[in-house]
Protein backbone atom coordinates (compact mmCIF):
# COMPACT_ATOMS: atom_id res chain seq x y z
CA UNK A 1 0.00 0.00 0.00
CA UNK A 2 1.47 3.48 -0.69
CA UNK A 3 1.68 5.75 2.03
CA UNK A 4 2.69 9.06 2.53
CA UNK A 5 6.14 10.87 3.31
CA UNK A 6 5.10 13.85 6.21
CA UNK A 7 7.47 15.50 7.74
CA UNK A 8 7.10 16.67 11.19
CA UNK A 9 7.64 20.22 12.23
CA UNK A 10 11.27 20.99 13.21
CA UNK A 11 10.45 23.31 15.63
CA UNK A 12 12.70 26.45 17.15
CA UNK A 13 16.41 25.86 15.28
CA UNK A 14 18.01 28.15 18.41
CA UNK A 15 16.58 25.89 20.99
CA UNK A 16 17.84 22.57 19.18
CA UNK A 17 21.10 24.09 19.16
CA UNK A 18 21.34 25.39 22.32
CA UNK A 19 20.06 21.82 24.16
CA UNK A 20 22.16 19.90 21.45
CA UNK A 21 25.35 21.74 23.52
CA UNK A 22 24.27 21.19 27.19
CA UNK A 23 23.78 17.66 26.23
CA UNK A 24 26.94 17.15 24.31
CA UNK A 25 24.35 15.45 21.96
CA UNK A 26 23.74 15.27 17.82
CA UNK A 27 22.02 18.46 16.71
CA UNK A 28 19.03 15.95 14.80
CA UNK A 29 18.80 14.42 17.96
CA UNK A 30 18.47 17.26 20.21
CA UNK A 31 16.02 18.87 17.29
CA UNK A 32 13.58 15.67 18.26
CA UNK A 33 13.77 16.27 21.86
CA UNK A 34 12.24 19.74 21.06
CA UNK A 35 9.91 18.06 18.69
CA UNK A 36 8.53 16.38 21.75
CA UNK A 37 7.89 19.43 24.12
CA UNK A 38 11.46 19.26 26.03
CA UNK A 39 13.38 22.14 25.62
CA UNK A 40 15.59 23.06 28.56
CA UNK A 41 18.13 20.95 29.94
CA UNK A 42 15.96 19.96 33.73
CA UNK A 43 13.35 19.25 31.19
CA UNK A 44 15.80 16.86 29.28
CA UNK A 45 17.13 15.29 32.80
CA UNK A 46 13.52 14.90 33.24
CA UNK A 47 12.63 13.19 30.21
CA UNK A 48 16.18 10.52 30.17
CA UNK A 49 15.98 9.74 34.01
CA UNK A 50 12.95 9.05 34.74
CA UNK A 51 11.71 8.65 39.07
CA UNK A 52 9.71 7.34 41.27
CA UNK A 53 9.49 11.00 42.22
CA UNK A 54 7.72 11.66 39.23
CA UNK A 55 4.51 10.10 39.83
CA UNK A 56 1.49 13.06 40.88
CA UNK A 57 0.12 12.83 44.08
CA UNK A 58 -2.70 10.28 43.82
CA UNK A 59 -5.38 12.55 45.98
CA UNK A 60 -5.04 15.21 42.62
CA UNK A 61 -7.35 12.34 41.47
CA UNK A 62 -11.18 13.79 42.41
CA UNK A 63 -13.04 11.36 44.71
CA UNK A 64 -9.62 9.44 45.61
CA UNK A 65 -10.13 10.13 49.08
CA UNK A 66 -13.52 8.81 49.51
CA UNK A 67 -12.31 6.04 47.37
CA UNK A 68 -9.62 4.85 49.58
CA UNK A 69 -11.54 6.08 52.84
CA UNK A 70 -14.18 3.58 51.81
CA UNK A 71 -12.02 0.55 51.00
CA UNK A 72 -10.40 1.44 54.71
CA UNK A 73 -13.95 1.08 55.83
CA UNK A 74 -14.14 -2.39 54.21
CA UNK A 75 -11.15 -4.14 55.38
CA UNK A 76 -11.98 -2.52 58.86
CA UNK A 77 -15.04 -3.71 59.66
CA UNK A 78 -14.31 -7.53 57.10
CA UNK A 79 -16.86 -6.60 54.70
CA UNK A 80 -16.39 -8.51 51.59
CA UNK A 81 -14.64 -6.84 48.72
CA UNK A 82 -15.44 -7.83 44.98
CA UNK A 83 -12.98 -6.56 42.14
CA UNK A 84 -14.60 -6.44 39.03
CA UNK A 85 -12.72 -6.00 35.67
CA UNK A 86 -12.91 -6.00 32.00
CA UNK A 87 -11.65 -8.98 30.15
CA UNK A 88 -9.12 -7.30 28.15
CA UNK A 89 -5.24 -7.06 28.96
CA UNK A 90 -5.87 -3.81 30.60
CA UNK A 91 -9.11 -5.20 32.83
CA UNK A 92 -7.43 -8.64 33.63
CA UNK A 93 -4.19 -6.69 34.67
CA UNK A 94 -5.88 -3.57 36.87
CA UNK A 95 -7.76 -6.74 38.87
CA UNK A 96 -4.91 -8.90 39.30
CA UNK A 97 -3.26 -5.75 40.69
CA UNK A 98 -5.75 -4.65 42.66
CA UNK A 99 -6.82 -7.62 43.93
CA UNK A 100 -3.10 -8.81 44.72
CA UNK A 101 -2.93 -5.27 46.66
CA UNK A 102 -5.94 -5.43 48.76
CA UNK A 103 -5.03 -9.72 49.33
CA UNK A 104 -2.19 -8.13 51.91
CA UNK A 105 -4.81 -6.83 53.85
CA UNK A 106 -8.01 -8.80 54.09
CA UNK A 107 -9.01 -11.69 53.03
CA UNK A 108 -12.46 -10.90 52.04
CA UNK A 109 -11.97 -10.56 48.64
CA UNK A 110 -12.76 -12.00 45.23
CA UNK A 111 -12.73 -11.21 41.90
CA UNK A 112 -14.89 -11.18 38.97
CA UNK A 113 -14.89 -11.10 35.14
CA UNK A 114 -17.83 -10.65 33.16
CA UNK A 115 -18.24 -13.56 30.24
CA UNK A 116 -17.39 -11.65 26.49
CA UNK A 117 -19.83 -13.61 25.30
CA UNK A 118 -22.75 -14.02 27.41
CA UNK A 119 -22.42 -10.59 29.52
CA UNK A 120 -20.85 -8.08 26.97
CA UNK A 121 -18.50 -5.55 28.24
CA UNK A 122 -18.86 -3.65 31.15
CA UNK A 123 -20.61 -3.92 34.17
CA UNK A 124 -23.51 -6.22 34.39
CA UNK A 125 -26.77 -6.82 36.08
CA UNK A 126 -25.51 -10.67 36.49
CA UNK A 127 -22.52 -9.15 38.38
CA UNK A 128 -24.12 -7.45 40.36
CA UNK A 129 -26.35 -10.47 41.13
CA UNK A 130 -23.60 -12.32 41.96
CA UNK A 131 -22.06 -10.16 44.41
CA UNK A 132 -25.61 -9.81 46.15
CA UNK A 133 -25.52 -13.69 46.47
CA UNK A 134 -22.22 -14.04 48.01
CA UNK A 135 -22.46 -10.91 50.54
CA UNK A 136 -20.44 -8.59 48.64
CA UNK A 137 -20.80 -4.94 49.73
CA UNK A 138 -18.23 -2.85 47.86
CA UNK A 139 -17.34 -3.31 44.14
CA UNK A 140 -14.12 -1.76 43.10
CA UNK A 141 -14.81 -1.73 39.31
CA UNK A 142 -11.90 -1.07 36.88
CA UNK A 143 -11.58 -0.36 33.32
CA UNK A 144 -15.32 0.13 32.85
CA UNK A 145 -18.21 1.80 34.37
CA UNK A 146 -18.15 5.68 33.98
CA UNK A 147 -21.40 4.80 31.44
CA UNK A 148 -23.07 2.34 33.75
CA UNK A 149 -25.84 4.62 35.21
CA UNK A 150 -28.39 2.45 35.20
CA UNK A 151 -26.30 -0.53 36.92
CA UNK A 152 -24.79 1.32 39.75
CA UNK A 153 -28.58 2.40 40.68
CA UNK A 154 -29.53 -1.28 40.70
CA UNK A 155 -26.33 -2.24 42.49
CA UNK A 156 -27.13 1.00 45.22
CA UNK A 157 -30.87 -1.02 45.56
CA UNK A 158 -29.16 -3.81 46.86
CA UNK A 159 -27.33 -1.99 49.56
CA UNK A 160 -24.15 -2.51 47.22
CA UNK A 161 -21.29 0.30 46.92
CA UNK A 162 -19.83 0.95 43.86
CA UNK A 163 -16.15 2.56 43.62
CA UNK A 164 -15.31 2.93 39.68
CA UNK A 165 -11.99 3.28 38.35
CA UNK A 166 -12.29 3.78 34.72
CA UNK A 167 -10.32 5.98 32.15
CA UNK A 168 -12.77 6.19 29.53
CA UNK A 169 -14.82 9.23 28.27
CA UNK A 170 -17.35 9.93 30.67
CA UNK A 171 -21.09 10.70 29.21
CA UNK A 172 -22.81 13.73 30.73
CA UNK A 173 -24.11 12.01 33.78
CA UNK A 174 -21.93 10.41 36.00
CA UNK A 175 -22.91 7.28 38.08
CA UNK A 176 -23.76 7.62 41.60
CA UNK A 177 -21.43 5.53 42.96
CA UNK A 178 -19.51 6.19 46.38
CA UNK A 179 -16.21 7.26 44.22
CA UNK A 180 -15.89 7.68 40.43
CA UNK A 181 -11.86 7.72 39.17
CA UNK A 182 -11.65 9.03 36.15
CA UNK A 183 -9.38 11.55 34.92
CA UNK A 184 -11.21 12.21 31.75
CA UNK A 185 -13.96 13.35 34.06
CA UNK A 186 -14.29 17.39 33.39
CA UNK A 187 -14.45 17.92 36.98
CA UNK A 188 -11.13 16.30 37.89
CA UNK A 189 -7.88 18.18 37.99
CA UNK A 190 -5.69 15.40 38.12
CA UNK A 191 -2.62 17.09 35.75
CA UNK A 192 -2.60 13.30 33.55
CA UNK A 193 -5.42 12.23 31.79
CA UNK A 194 -4.05 9.54 30.16
CA UNK A 195 -3.30 7.15 32.34
CA UNK A 196 -4.69 3.15 31.40
CA UNK A 197 -7.42 1.51 33.57
CA UNK A 198 -4.26 -0.68 35.59
CA UNK A 199 -3.03 2.74 36.20
CA UNK A 200 -5.99 4.00 37.71
CA UNK A 201 -5.53 0.51 39.90
CA UNK A 202 -2.07 1.48 40.83
CA UNK A 203 -2.80 5.07 42.04
CA UNK A 204 -5.42 3.92 44.23
CA UNK A 205 -3.06 1.13 45.85
CA UNK A 206 -0.50 3.93 45.78
CA UNK A 207 -3.24 6.41 47.52
CA UNK A 208 -3.83 3.39 50.13
CA UNK A 209 -0.46 3.43 50.80
CA UNK A 210 0.23 7.08 51.64
CA UNK A 211 -2.67 6.59 53.79
CA UNK A 212 -1.47 4.36 55.92
CA UNK A 213 2.41 5.30 56.08
CA UNK A 214 3.07 1.91 54.18
CA UNK A 215 6.22 1.41 52.20
CA UNK A 216 6.63 2.07 48.59
CA UNK A 217 7.81 -1.13 47.81
CA UNK A 218 3.89 -2.65 48.69
CA UNK A 219 2.40 -1.04 45.66
CA UNK A 220 5.60 -0.58 43.07
CA UNK A 221 5.91 -4.06 42.74
CA UNK A 222 3.15 -4.18 40.52
CA UNK A 223 4.82 -1.90 38.08
CA UNK A 224 5.24 -4.75 35.60
CA UNK A 225 1.45 -5.44 35.65
CA UNK A 226 0.76 -1.46 35.08
CA UNK A 227 3.10 -1.46 32.26
CA UNK A 228 1.87 -4.15 30.29
CA UNK A 229 -1.70 -3.01 30.40
CA UNK A 230 0.07 0.53 28.97
CA UNK A 231 1.60 -1.21 26.26
CA UNK A 232 -1.21 -3.59 25.17
CA UNK A 233 -3.92 -0.35 26.10
CA UNK A 234 -1.77 1.73 23.42
CA UNK A 235 -2.10 4.72 25.89
CA UNK A 236 0.38 7.49 25.08
CA UNK A 237 3.85 6.46 26.74
CA UNK A 238 4.43 10.34 28.07
CA UNK A 239 4.28 11.65 31.25
CA UNK A 240 3.41 9.19 34.60
CA UNK A 241 3.11 6.36 32.12
CA UNK A 242 6.53 6.87 30.65
CA UNK A 243 7.38 6.83 34.45
CA UNK A 244 5.37 3.22 35.01
CA UNK A 245 6.69 1.86 31.73
CA UNK A 246 10.34 2.90 32.37
CA UNK A 247 10.25 0.74 35.83
CA UNK A 248 7.89 -2.06 35.13
CA UNK A 249 9.94 -2.91 31.69
CA UNK A 250 12.96 -2.87 34.55
CA UNK A 251 11.09 -4.99 36.75
CA UNK A 252 9.79 -7.79 33.71
CA UNK A 253 13.14 -8.07 32.79
CA UNK A 254 15.21 -8.37 35.92
CA UNK A 255 12.27 -9.72 38.58
CA UNK A 256 8.92 -10.13 36.96
CA UNK A 257 6.33 -11.80 38.68
CA UNK A 258 5.70 -15.18 38.45
CA UNK A 259 2.59 -15.20 36.13
CA UNK A 260 4.63 -12.79 33.77
CA UNK A 261 7.40 -14.69 33.83
CA UNK A 262 6.08 -18.16 33.14
CA UNK A 263 4.07 -16.39 30.33
CA UNK A 264 7.41 -14.98 28.78
CA UNK A 265 8.79 -18.29 29.05
CA UNK A 266 6.44 -20.29 26.78
CA UNK A 267 6.51 -17.24 24.58
CA UNK A 268 10.05 -18.20 23.73
CA UNK A 269 11.71 -15.05 25.32
CA UNK A 270 12.64 -14.24 28.65
CA UNK A 271 14.84 -11.32 28.30
CA UNK A 272 15.75 -7.81 26.97
CA UNK A 273 11.55 -6.80 26.20
CA UNK A 274 10.19 -3.68 24.91
CA UNK A 275 7.05 -2.03 25.08
CA UNK A 276 7.09 -3.40 21.54
CA UNK A 277 7.59 -7.11 22.31
CA UNK A 278 4.89 -6.72 25.25
CA UNK A 279 2.63 -5.71 22.42
CA UNK A 280 3.35 -8.60 20.09
CA UNK A 281 4.43 -11.37 22.69
CA UNK A 282 2.62 -10.77 26.01
CA UNK A 283 -0.55 -8.78 25.23
CA UNK A 284 -2.00 -11.30 22.59
CA UNK A 285 -2.38 -14.19 24.68
CA UNK A 286 -3.23 -12.43 28.03
CA UNK A 287 -6.36 -11.42 25.81
CA UNK A 288 -7.01 -14.71 23.99
CA UNK A 289 -8.23 -16.04 27.62
CA UNK A 290 -10.76 -13.84 27.11
CA UNK A 291 -11.77 -14.09 23.48
CA UNK A 292 -11.28 -17.95 23.60
CA UNK A 293 -12.46 -19.01 26.89
CA UNK A 294 -13.02 -16.85 30.06
CA UNK A 295 -10.78 -13.82 31.22
CA UNK A 296 -10.44 -15.52 34.68
CA UNK A 297 -7.78 -17.91 33.35
CA UNK A 298 -5.60 -14.42 32.82
CA UNK A 299 -6.11 -13.23 35.65
CA UNK A 300 -5.32 -17.11 37.81
CA UNK A 301 -2.47 -16.68 35.73
CA UNK A 302 -1.62 -13.08 36.55
CA UNK A 303 -1.80 -13.72 40.22
CA UNK A 304 -0.09 -17.41 40.51
CA UNK A 305 2.46 -17.15 43.18
CA UNK A 306 3.60 -20.59 42.53
CA UNK A 307 5.66 -21.68 39.08
CA UNK A 308 3.90 -24.90 38.37
CA UNK A 309 0.66 -23.27 38.45
CA UNK A 310 1.74 -20.11 36.37
CA UNK A 311 3.51 -22.69 34.02
CA UNK A 312 0.20 -24.40 33.88
CA UNK A 313 -1.75 -21.44 33.35
CA UNK A 314 0.28 -20.02 30.86
CA UNK A 315 -0.10 -23.14 28.52
CA UNK A 316 -3.69 -23.33 28.60
CA UNK A 317 -3.35 -19.78 27.41
CA UNK A 318 -0.78 -20.12 25.25
CA UNK A 319 -3.01 -22.90 23.32
CA UNK A 320 -5.95 -20.31 23.55
CA UNK A 321 -3.69 -18.22 21.46
CA UNK A 322 -3.18 -20.65 18.95
CA UNK A 323 -7.39 -20.91 18.42
CA UNK A 324 -7.65 -17.58 18.46
CA UNK A 325 -5.21 -17.00 15.28
CA UNK A 326 -6.71 -19.93 13.62
CA UNK A 327 -9.97 -17.79 13.94
CA UNK A 328 -8.83 -14.82 13.10
CA UNK A 329 -6.90 -15.78 9.95
CA UNK A 330 -10.02 -17.31 9.09
CA UNK A 331 -12.06 -14.77 9.49
CA UNK A 332 -10.19 -11.82 8.18
CA UNK A 333 -9.60 -13.66 4.54
CA UNK A 334 -13.66 -14.61 4.92
CA UNK A 335 -14.37 -10.59 5.36
CA UNK A 336 -11.78 -9.89 2.73
CA UNK A 337 -13.33 -11.68 0.13
CA UNK A 338 -16.88 -10.09 1.14
CA UNK A 339 -15.42 -6.66 0.09
CA UNK A 340 -13.36 -7.54 -3.01
CA UNK A 341 -16.47 -9.39 -4.09
CA UNK A 342 -18.67 -5.83 -4.08
CA UNK A 343 -16.90 -2.91 -6.28
CA UNK A 344 -19.40 -0.92 -3.43
CA UNK A 345 -17.38 -1.81 -0.55
CA UNK A 346 -14.18 -1.68 -2.50
CA UNK A 347 -14.94 2.17 -3.34
CA UNK A 348 -16.97 3.20 0.09
CA UNK A 349 -15.17 5.78 2.51
CA UNK A 350 -15.84 2.87 5.44
CA UNK A 351 -15.96 -0.61 6.38
CA UNK A 352 -19.28 -1.80 7.70
CA UNK A 353 -19.12 -6.11 7.67
CA UNK A 354 -21.66 -8.33 9.60
CA UNK A 355 -21.59 -12.35 9.69
CA UNK A 356 -24.02 -13.95 12.38
CA UNK A 357 -21.16 -17.23 12.66
CA UNK A 358 -18.30 -14.70 13.33
CA UNK A 359 -16.58 -15.43 16.92
CA UNK A 360 -16.74 -12.43 19.14
CA UNK A 361 -13.68 -12.90 20.54
CA UNK A 362 -11.69 -11.90 17.53
CA UNK A 363 -13.75 -9.47 15.53
CA UNK A 364 -11.84 -6.72 17.34
CA UNK A 365 -8.36 -8.04 15.84
CA UNK A 366 -10.51 -8.96 12.47
CA UNK A 367 -11.26 -5.33 12.41
CA UNK A 368 -7.63 -4.35 12.63
CA UNK A 369 -6.59 -6.65 9.47
CA UNK A 370 -8.87 -5.51 7.44
CA UNK A 371 -8.05 -1.46 7.95
CA UNK A 372 -4.41 -2.34 7.44
CA UNK A 373 -5.64 -3.42 3.92
CA UNK A 374 -8.13 -1.19 3.62
CA UNK A 375 -7.25 2.05 5.46
CA UNK A 376 -10.81 3.34 6.34
CA UNK A 377 -12.48 3.49 9.62
CA UNK A 378 -13.82 0.23 9.87
CA UNK A 379 -16.63 -2.20 11.86
CA UNK A 380 -16.52 -6.00 12.05
CA UNK A 381 -20.31 -7.19 13.94
CA UNK A 382 -21.39 -10.36 14.74
CA UNK A 383 -24.71 -11.72 16.59
CA UNK A 384 -24.88 -11.73 20.42
CA UNK A 385 -27.91 -12.19 22.41
CA UNK A 386 -30.05 -11.32 19.86
CA UNK A 387 -28.51 -8.47 19.16
CA UNK A 388 -25.52 -7.21 16.77
CA UNK A 389 -21.98 -6.68 18.34
CA UNK A 390 -18.50 -5.31 17.09
CA UNK A 391 -15.39 -3.38 17.22
CA UNK A 392 -14.54 -0.65 15.50
CA UNK A 393 -11.29 0.50 14.58
CA UNK A 394 -10.14 3.80 12.96
CA UNK A 395 -7.03 5.36 11.03
CA UNK A 396 -4.85 7.89 12.34
CA UNK A 397 -6.07 11.20 12.30
CA UNK A 398 -9.16 10.61 12.61
CA UNK A 399 -11.95 10.76 15.83
CA UNK A 400 -13.59 7.35 15.21
CA UNK A 401 -16.04 7.92 18.66
CA UNK A 402 -17.82 11.57 17.33
CA UNK A 403 -18.62 9.77 14.05
CA UNK A 404 -20.47 6.79 16.13
CA UNK A 405 -22.38 9.81 18.46
CA UNK A 406 -23.37 10.92 15.11
CA UNK A 407 -25.05 8.24 14.87
CA UNK A 408 -26.00 7.01 18.73
CA UNK A 409 -29.58 6.85 17.86
CA UNK A 410 -29.33 3.81 15.81
CA UNK A 411 -27.45 2.47 18.42
CA UNK A 412 -28.16 0.90 21.97
CA UNK A 413 -24.78 1.36 23.39
CA UNK A 414 -21.30 1.95 22.65
CA UNK A 415 -17.83 3.25 24.14
CA UNK A 416 -14.16 3.45 23.45
CA UNK A 417 -11.60 6.03 22.38
CA UNK A 418 -11.04 7.66 19.14
CA UNK A 419 -9.11 4.87 17.31
CA UNK A 420 -10.87 2.30 18.71
CA UNK A 421 -14.58 1.51 20.06
CA UNK A 422 -17.01 -1.09 20.95
CA UNK A 423 -20.37 -1.32 19.77
CA UNK A 424 -23.76 -3.06 20.22
CA UNK A 425 -27.33 -2.64 17.94
CA UNK A 426 -30.39 -3.80 17.05
CA UNK A 427 -30.72 -6.17 13.73
CA UNK A 428 -32.98 -4.22 12.03
CA UNK A 429 -30.74 -0.88 12.54
CA UNK A 430 -27.80 -2.39 10.45
CA UNK A 431 -28.64 -0.89 7.15
CA UNK A 432 -29.34 2.50 8.30
CA UNK A 433 -26.19 2.45 10.55
CA UNK A 434 -24.16 1.38 7.91
CA UNK A 435 -25.19 3.97 5.65
CA UNK A 436 -25.90 6.59 8.09
CA UNK A 437 -22.28 5.65 9.56
CA UNK A 438 -20.73 5.59 5.79
CA UNK A 439 -22.04 9.51 5.06
CA UNK A 440 -20.90 10.95 8.26
CA UNK A 441 -17.58 9.30 7.72
CA UNK A 442 -17.02 10.84 4.14
CA UNK A 443 -18.64 14.01 5.03
CA UNK A 444 -16.11 14.34 7.60
CA UNK A 445 -12.61 12.50 7.13
CA UNK A 446 -10.33 14.58 5.07
CA UNK A 447 -8.70 12.43 1.75
CA UNK A 448 -5.45 12.40 2.81
CA UNK A 449 -6.43 10.46 5.96
CA UNK A 450 -7.07 7.41 4.10
CA UNK A 451 -3.83 7.09 3.04
CA UNK A 452 -1.36 5.84 5.59
CA UNK A 453 1.45 8.19 6.61
CA UNK A 454 5.39 7.40 8.01
CA UNK A 455 5.83 10.43 10.24
CA UNK A 456 9.21 11.40 9.59
CA UNK A 457 11.41 12.93 12.49
CA UNK A 458 14.83 14.14 10.81
CA UNK A 459 16.44 14.07 7.70
CA UNK A 460 20.35 12.77 8.51
CA UNK A 461 23.09 11.38 6.90
CA UNK A 462 24.14 7.94 7.50
CA UNK A 463 27.76 8.84 8.86
CA UNK A 464 25.99 10.67 11.83
CA UNK A 465 25.13 7.57 13.15
CA UNK A 466 27.92 5.78 15.44
CA UNK A 467 27.23 4.14 18.87
CA UNK A 468 26.77 7.36 20.61
CA UNK A 469 24.33 8.29 18.34
CA UNK A 470 22.54 4.85 19.44
CA UNK A 471 23.07 5.04 22.65
CA UNK A 472 21.20 8.59 23.21
CA UNK A 473 18.11 7.19 20.75
CA UNK A 474 17.96 4.26 22.76
CA UNK A 475 17.61 6.34 25.97
CA UNK A 476 14.50 7.89 24.62
CA UNK A 477 12.85 4.71 25.38
CA UNK A 478 10.25 3.53 25.96
CA UNK A 479 8.53 4.19 22.67
CA UNK A 480 5.08 3.91 22.22
CA UNK A 481 2.33 6.51 21.00
CA UNK A 482 3.00 10.28 21.56
CA UNK A 483 6.82 9.51 21.83
CA UNK A 484 7.28 6.97 19.12
CA UNK A 485 10.82 5.45 17.74
CA UNK A 486 12.37 8.38 15.71
CA UNK A 487 11.85 7.85 12.04
CA UNK A 488 15.14 8.86 9.64
CA UNK A 489 15.02 9.73 6.39
CA UNK A 490 18.27 9.82 4.56
CA UNK A 491 18.36 10.45 0.55
CA UNK A 492 20.94 9.25 -2.33
CA UNK A 493 21.76 6.30 -0.52
CA UNK A 494 23.80 3.30 -2.31
CA UNK A 495 22.98 -1.02 -2.90
CA UNK A 496 25.50 -2.58 -1.32
CA UNK A 497 25.77 -6.07 -2.93
CA UNK A 498 22.33 -7.62 -3.79
CA UNK A 499 18.99 -7.30 -1.82
CA UNK A 500 17.53 -10.44 -0.88
CA UNK A 501 13.61 -11.77 0.02
CA UNK A 502 13.51 -13.59 3.61
CA UNK A 503 10.25 -14.89 5.40
CA UNK A 504 7.38 -13.97 3.34
CA UNK A 505 7.62 -10.58 1.18
CA UNK A 506 10.70 -9.11 3.41
CA UNK A 507 13.56 -7.65 1.75
CA UNK A 508 17.41 -7.60 3.44
CA UNK A 509 19.53 -5.71 2.14
CA UNK A 510 22.81 -3.39 2.79
CA UNK A 511 23.32 -0.03 2.05
CA UNK A 512 25.80 3.36 2.41
CA UNK A 513 25.68 6.85 1.63
CA UNK A 514 29.13 8.50 0.33
CA UNK A 515 31.72 7.23 2.74
CA UNK A 516 29.31 6.33 5.25
CA UNK A 517 29.59 3.00 7.17
CA UNK A 518 27.56 0.02 5.51
CA UNK A 519 24.23 -0.70 7.41
CA UNK A 520 22.30 -3.69 7.27
CA UNK A 521 18.62 -2.98 6.85
CA UNK A 522 15.27 -5.39 6.81
CA UNK A 523 12.23 -3.48 5.02
CA UNK A 524 9.09 -5.83 6.24
CA UNK A 525 6.34 -6.47 3.51
CA UNK A 526 8.44 -4.54 0.70
CA UNK A 527 9.99 -7.63 -0.89
CA UNK A 528 8.58 -5.81 -4.66
CA UNK A 529 11.72 -3.45 -4.35
CA UNK A 530 13.99 -6.62 -4.85
CA UNK A 531 13.81 -6.32 -8.65
CA UNK A 532 13.83 -1.98 -8.41
CA UNK A 533 16.99 -1.27 -6.32
CA UNK A 534 20.13 -1.23 -8.80
CA UNK A 535 23.61 -0.86 -7.80
CA UNK A 536 24.14 2.30 -9.83
CA UNK A 537 20.74 3.51 -8.89
CA UNK A 538 20.26 6.07 -5.89
CA UNK A 539 17.36 5.95 -3.45
CA UNK A 540 15.93 7.62 -0.64
CA UNK A 541 15.05 5.54 2.65
CA UNK A 542 13.35 6.18 5.55
CA UNK A 543 14.01 3.85 9.08
CA UNK A 544 14.05 3.37 12.45
CA UNK A 545 17.50 2.15 13.66
CA UNK A 546 17.84 -0.73 16.32
CA UNK A 547 20.50 -3.22 17.72
CA UNK A 548 20.75 -6.36 15.90
CA UNK A 549 21.92 -9.31 18.31
CA UNK A 550 23.26 -12.07 16.42
CA UNK A 551 25.73 -14.59 19.15
CA UNK A 552 26.38 -12.10 21.75
CA UNK A 553 27.49 -9.67 18.83
CA UNK A 554 25.61 -6.42 18.54
CA UNK A 555 24.94 -4.94 15.31
CA UNK A 556 23.22 -1.56 14.58
CA UNK A 557 20.62 -2.02 11.76
CA UNK A 558 18.14 -0.05 9.90
CA UNK A 559 14.44 -1.39 9.91
CA UNK A 560 13.30 0.08 6.69
CA UNK A 561 9.38 1.78 6.57
CA UNK A 562 9.97 3.13 3.00
CA UNK A 563 11.94 3.12 -0.06
CA UNK A 564 11.70 5.62 -2.67
CA UNK A 565 13.44 5.50 -6.14
CA UNK A 566 13.21 8.46 -8.77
Amino acid sequence: MKKRWVQVGQGATETSEKLAQQLNIDHSLAQILVQRGIADFEEARYFFRPQPGHLHDPFLMKDMEQAVDRISLAIGQHEKILVYGDYDVDGTTAVALTYSFLSQFTQQIDYYIPDRHQEGYGISTQGIDFAKANGFTLIIALDCGIRSVDKIAYANQLGIDFIIADHHLPAEQIPEAVAVLDPKRVDCEYPFKELSGCGIGFKIAQAYCQLHNLPDELYQQYLDLCMVSIAADIVPIIDENRVMAHFGLLKLNENPCTGLKALMQISGRTENYTIADVVFQLAPRINAAGRMGHARDAVKMLLSEVAELAEEQSALINLQNTDRKSFDQNITAEALAMIEASEELVNRKTTVLFQQHWNKGVIGIVASRLTETYYRPTIVLTESNGKYTGSARSVVGYDLYEALLACEELLEQFGGHKYAAGLTLKPENLDTFTEKFEKVVATTISPNLLIPEILIDSEISLTQIDAKFYRILAQMAPFGPQNMAPVFKSTGVSLVGYPQIVGTNHLKLAVKQQNSAIFDGIAFGQGEFEQLLKADRPFDICYTIEENVWKDKKRLQLNIKGIKID
